[in-house]
């Protein structure tokens, strides 16, 4: 694994099955948030297996690669979505025209605490076919490194074999760059761009009257941007009527974009919602939500948020997320 600067405490691993590793761990390293990416052998039934023993002599193992990621940056969620988009779930020990057991897809955690993240993304996955998954779920087991030619592989040959499309390699360069594009604002520069409500709710810790305000009953398809920095926070097919007069979310587009605090404020005792980024407050996050969806509800002001409607998205630089609204 390269050496890259993060802080150790934020630092996790999760390791991906997806068709033949070279061109996974390339669109892998791609995404901003990810730092480190390797190719291996994980579950199989031998130790220290070669390449040849697990593609001839019936090993067990997958062909994997494992993710170092920085949990303050990415999201093991929105890594997962990012995953989905370059295996066909369907099919079983087959990606592309890699044919054979150590081409199947899976995801293999080392930390529990990760299990239901991970059920909870291909209950969601699911939903969207009519036929049964092919995507395992295990602890790992065992991994180890494949032979030094096999690391980096597209990085030292660029025209070599990938059976993953150009497209997906765009859209996780186009998740890294946007990324970068999400830059907090000074003071002066949201005075002069946000209306006096925006500027309170977001500065200022204030609060919108409900039922009296831009996106409560907005149910077009599209996503919600932080109103300071144009980050995007919520998808509109995470949002649901809620009754409360705010937006309500069954969760954020990417969790590593927000920050949950105490808030003590009112004689209360509740959950703060903030953007990462622009440190923008957004609202509170409750309990009551629809169990079927996570039972939260991030009940959000509309002033601390934009909405990019879906034929806009692509224009306004994130059609990298119209996956998102299928």
């Amino acid at each position: 694994m390269e050496n890259e600067k993060s802080t150790v405490e934020t630092l996790k691993e999760i390791y991906l099955a997806g068709g033949c590793f070279w061109g996974t761990e390339k669109y892998l390293s791609l995404v901003k948030g990810i730092v480190a990416t390797q190719v291996g052998y994980a579950n199989g039934n031998t130790q220290n297996p070669s390449y040849e023993d697990v593609c001839n002599k019936g090993t067990g193992h997958a062909e994997t690669v494992k993710v170092l990621y920085d949990a303050n940056e990415i999201s093991l969620e929105f890594i997962l979505k990012l995953y989905y988009d370059i295996i066909n779930p369907l099919t079983k020990n087959r990606q592309g025209n890699d044919i054979g057991k150590q081409y199947r897809t899976g995801i293999y955690y080392i930390d529990y605490r990760d299990q239901d993240i991970i059920l909870n993304s291909l209950q969601e996955l699911q939903s969207k076919y009519d036929k049964l998954i092919a995507v395992e779920v295990n602890q790992l087991q065992n991994y180890y490194p494949a032979e030094e030619y096999h690391q980096k592989y597209l990085d030292k040959n660029p025209n070599g074999y990938c059976h993953i499309g150009r497209e997906e390699f765009k859209k996780a360069r186009q998740a890294q760059d946007n990324q970068l594009r999400y830059r907090p604002k000074s003071q002066e520069a949201l005075k002069a761009t946000l209306s006096e409500m925006q500027y309170n709710v977001t500065r200022n810790n204030a609060t919108e009257p409900p039922f009296k305000n831009e996106h409560f009953n907005n149910f077009k398809e599209g996503i919600y941007v932080d109103i300071t920095t144009g980050e995007p926070l919520f998808a509109s097919s995470d949002k649901f009527e809620s009754g409360c007069g705010w937006p309500s979310f069954s969760q954020p587009i990417n969790s590593g974009a927000i920050c949950e605090l105490t808030d003590n404020s009112h004689g209360m005792t509740r959950v703060e919602v903030r953007s990462k980024r622009g440190d923008a407050h957004l609202g509170h996050v409750f309990n009551d939500g629809p169990r079927k969806t996570g039972g939260l509800r991030y009940c959000i002001n509309s002033a601390s948020l934009k909405f990019i409607p879906k034929d806009k998205m692509k224009e306004e630089g994130y059609g990298y997320l119209l996956d998102l609204l299928k």
